[in-house]
């Protein structure tokens, strides 16, 4: 929590959080663990849609599972790497690609049906509660010692000395 300056005091941001574009992917995941999580309904259109589809495909010997992602991968390439893996047999390469389109027709299908319903609630927010979610805060709160609480700091000691060993 202090590589993320966010140790043991409220923090509040007022600025825009500019900075956060030129962190590391890596630190960038680790700051954003520390949020809460929070429906935020301005900021869906920045998540990426996924362009990955689960693929089960019902064969006899055993079924094939795989991942397809129709941005990166190429089905005829795709294709042929499982035939040549010996995974899919070749009589079965057209009603393969046939069953890989239609998941990946489903999954567009979802995707952008997602994206329709956020639009739509955001059209039916009222105004209030659109002015809500703009200006709301989030605050931490850490526990102060207090007289008439039990002092644990003899015991936290013990306790963390345990569990890094």
């Amino acid at each position: 929590m202090k590589q993320m300056k966010m140790d043991w005091v409220p923090y509040i941001p007022l600025e825009d959080r500019a900075a956060l574009k030129h962190l590391k992917i890596d630190r960038l995941k680790k700051y954003e663990y520390c949020l809460p999580y929070f429906y935020q309904p301005f900021k869906e259109d920045e998540l990426e849609q996924s362009t990955e589809v689960q693929i089960i495909f019902p064969v006899e010997p055993k079924p094939i599972f795989c991942e397809f992602d129709w941005e990166l991968d190429e089905l005829e390439e795709f294709t042929d790497k499982l035939i040549q893996e010996e995974e899919l047999a070749e009589d079965q390469k057209d009603a393969f690609k046939e069953f890989v389109k239609e998941k990946v027709r489903e999954a567009k299908k979802a995707n952008r049906e997602a994206r329709e319903a956020r639009k739509k609630a955001l059209e039916e927010m009222t105004e209030e509660s659109k002015a809500a979610f703009e200006n709301m805060r989030f605050y931490k709160f850490y526990p102060v010692q207090t007289p008439d609480s039990p002092d644990v700091s003899s015991v936290k000691n013990k306790v963390t000395s345990c569990w890094s060993k």
